[in-house]
């Protein structure tokens, strides 16, 4: 039987790569929008793109607690999805914004230097992989 880790990993390397992000308004409301991430195996965090002037970051700062629904994309083909409760922090690091820059980033970004492009860092807490026909999903827990 795979492991979860490995099951949550081939999700990231086999679907699309937007999901649902979810933060907290400063009213104490939900606020969900897509966005496209990165993950990284290694230690399980994601990554994407945003302005500093965003709503998502000044909630961040706000609200660390976040959420992203992942995988599931077209209505009718529901495969195995992840939903991903997390912390997440911004930063204007240079090898961070470097290891995610593409070139569709251009369209919102004057380069890599931009000092309005930060990266959004996720570290999942818990994870719960839905696959079809299965109605519990299996759990992963960051170890304290």
């Amino acid at each position: 039987m795979t492991d979860i880790k490995t099951q949550i990993s081939e999700i990231f390397s086999t679907q699309p790569t937007f999901a649902s992000f979810a933060t907290i308004t400063e009213d104490n409301k939900p606020w969900v929008r897509y966005v496209s991430v990165i993950y990284n195996p290694e230690d399980m965090s994601l990554r994407f793109a945003t302005s500093l002037n965003s709503r998502k970051v000044k909630q961040i700062t706000k609200n660390q607690e976040v959420h992203l629904t992942y995988g599931a994309i077209e209505p009718g083909k529901c495969g195995s999805y992840l939903q991903i409760q997390g912390v997440a922090k911004f930063t204007q690091n240079q090898a961070e914004r470097d290891a995610i820059w593409n070139p569709h980033l251009a369209e919102y970004f004057k380069g890599k230097n931009d000092p309005n492009y930060v990266v959004v860092i996720i570290e999942p807490k818990l994870i719960e992989f839905y696959a079809p026909g299965v109605f519990e999903p299996k759990i992963w827990k960051k170890e304290q």
